[in-house]
């Protein structure tokens, strides 16, 4: 059973239209300065000030100026005349069967993105966006329909972190309205996955400094080793976020051959499979305790050969490499099919017996459009139907 909450239903009429002042969530630590200092606060007060304000929101996961108690009240009457602490607006909240869920946020300026969160017993990883749309229309990826409109600001991609821990009551005392599901451990998102609508190395600088405050360790707290970038390949910038980011490595390979990846991912054109892979042997901290993860989306009849298997293990030597084989998720209008299971299971085999871990990553939230390969704003979707439908009357 596939549910859907409306925005009133997600988060309550007193949250659903966002305020009119600007909001300090997801702000670094220099633009919550250069706002306090924009209200008179004094110089020599700002940093402490600073902190204060980063514990509530980063800690606490504060969403009003009135609960800051170690902060002078006439100060929480000014912060609250001049500032917010919205987090983007619920539009719509699904939950798959297997509780996955998927909500579509809206922007300030009304733009849309989509943001899945997927638990599991012991862990859960929130797949979270860096722009509205992707430029890079990879055949197999419904999100590579949508055009690009634009970037996400830190503040943005930072804001879908503290929704969601908002949704399943992942701060202190917090406790989840819809419990069902939910990892068993103390936090309920353990990892972050730059996995969502865009390629993340197209809009470098933010989400290298929402990437810092999510993993500052008195904030948000999320170990770099615990954040994931997925890129399809935008080589020049590989080395670059290894410098200045630091986290976990992703590849969005899903060919062997070139004339074939050209096909599927078409930035493949620009920098062809030998040089993305060196940039990837040349990744700073690249060890087997900090492996690259690739992933290969599972296509009948097209990259799932045994032949193709071999081939992946010969170009990926010398990688310390995790490989994740990814049913194909199936979307309106593609021109692929998921590979046969017993196909999967022998690509993995040969993938495994050349030491390589191989896991087949389940499809979830299928039933809901929130898999890998999925994601696309639902309002474009609309927009488009509404488009059609005028155009043949």
């Amino acid at each position: 059973m596939t549910t859907t909450a409306t925005i009133q239903e997600a988060q309550g009429p007193k949250t659903a239209r966002a305020s009119a002042q600007a909001s300090l969530a997801g702000l670094g630590r220099e633009a919550l300065r250069d706002r306090l200092a924009e209200i008179g606060i004094p110089e020599r007060q700002l940093r402490m000030r600073v902190n204060q304000l980063w514990g509530w929101i980063y800690v606490r996961g504060a969403t009003a100026f009135d609960v800051m108690t170690d902060v002078a009240k006439d100060l929480r009457a000014t912060l609250a005349e001049r500032y917010a602490l919205d987090r983007p607006q619920i539009v719509t909240e699904q939950v798959s069967v297997d509780g996955t869920r998927k909500w579509l946020l809206r922007l300030p300026d009304g733009k849309d993105i989509e943001t899945v969160y997927i638990p599991e017993e012991d862990r859960g990883t929130l797949c979270i966006s860096s722009q509205i749309g992707c430029t890079l229309t990879c055949t197999f990826c419904h999100t590579g329909t949508q055009r690009l409109v634009r970037n996400l600001t830190a503040q943005e991609i930072v804001g879908q972190i503290l929704l969601a821990r908002d949704r399943i009551g992942d701060w202190p005392g917090a406790i989840a309205e819809d419990p069902t599901g939910l990892p068993s451990g103390e936090r309920k998102i353990t990892n972050v996955v730059l996995m969502g609508m865009g390629e993340p190395l197209y809009n470098f600088d933010n989400v290298r400094d929402a990437c810092a405050i999510a993993a500052d360790g008195e904030g948000l707290s999320i170990s770099k080793r615990r954040i994931t970038l997925s890129t399809s390949g935008i080589v020049p910038e590989i080395p670059r976020w290894g410098d200045e980011a630091g986290t976990m490595l992703a590849i969005s390979l899903h060919a062997v051959r070139d004339e074939l990846r050209d096909e599927l991912v078409p930035i493949n054109r620009k920098w062809p499979i030998a040089e993305l892979l060196e940039a990837c042997r040349a990744y700073p901290g690249l060890s087997n305790a900090k492996r690259i993860t690739f992933e290969y989306v599972m296509l009948k009849g097209v990259n799932d050969s045994i032949e193709d298997a071999k081939a992946l293990v010969r170009l990926l030597k010398r990688i310390p490499a995790k490989i994740n084989l990814i049913p194909f998720n199936p979307w309106p209008g593609s021109a692929y099919e998921c590979s046969d299971w017993e196909q999967i299971e022998k690509f993995a085999e040969v993938v495994n017996r050349a030491g390589y871990a191989s896991p087949v990553r389940s499809p979830r939230g299928r039933d809901i459009m929130a898999a890998c390969g999925q994601l696309k704003s639902a309002s474009v979707k609309q927009r488009a139907s509404e488009r059609l439908a005028g155009a043949q009357a």
